[in-house]
């Protein structure tokens, strides 16, 4: 086990749509309960902040990055201890399509089982998140 919290893993799939595309629908987050079940139930904007209130981790908010023109979807997850978690994500050009790449970092005291889960938690996400945008 990492109980430094310094280890990474980088998951990625490819998705026969364009950045464009992939982007706009992805960094809306509102269309966060249609690909991303591992942050669990409906996600609704509460004041200034994203929140699921039913989330496998309990009531969660999520603080996107600002819209730009770099692909970059980053996402802090607040949890109800008050940690927060930061998950770089970016979606890139690949070939006619896009790449979408999470960063997925091992949390301090996770345990290789929990850490494996997590990142099967991401990568069915990101397959969700192909469905959807290669059946639209």
């Amino acid at each position: 086990m990492d109980s430094t919290g310094k280890e990474s893993r980088h998951i990625s799939i490819h998705i026969d749509r364009t950045v464009d595309e992939v982007y706009a629908y992805a960094s809306d987050p509102a269309n966060l309960p249609a690909w991303a079940h591992g942050l669990g139930g409906p996600i609704e904007k509460i004041e200034d902040q994203w929140v699921v209130e039913s989330s496998p981790m309990g009531r969660i908010t999520v603080d996107f990055a600002p819209r730009n023109a770099l692909g970059v979807l980053d996402h802090d997850v607040t949890l109800p201890s008050g940690e927060t978690i930061h998950n770089p994500v970016r979606v890139i050009t690949s070939g006619t399509g896009s790449e979408v790449v999470f960063t997925l970092r091992r949390q301090p005291e996770m345990s290789d089982a929990d850490f494996e889960r997590d990142a099967g938690m991401v990568a069915a996400d990101l397959a969700r998140l192909k469905e959807v945008m290669e059946s639209a």
